[in-house]
């Protein structure tokens, strides 16, 4: 158990932002998702880019790391074009 104030408060900040982060990490899994099982190309394409966002998020705070990011991009903009 912590004895500081600032221990006490260190622990409360901490569980806050883990939960932001999960909460949005799973977010933008649950766009990916949508991304790879849309079959229309002009769907995928509008929810490519609210995923390029999540994924830019998620790298800028050092949730996933950059280069993941960038490789679920990749596949995920060979995915759409490759869409009919």
């Amino acid at each position: 158990m912590a004895n500081h104030k600032s221990a006490i408060k260190r622990i409360r900040a901490n569980n806050a932002k883990k939960e932001l982060n999960r909460y949005q990490h799973k977010t933008a899994r649950t766009i990916i998702k949508n991304v790879r099982n849309s079959s229309n190309k002009a769907e995928a394409e509008t929810l490519l880019k609210s995923a390029f966002t999540a994924l830019d998020k998620l790298a800028k705070k050092n949730v996933i790391h950059k280069n993941k990011a960038g490789n679920l991009k990749s596949s995920l903009q060979k995915h759409v074009n490759a869409l009919a």
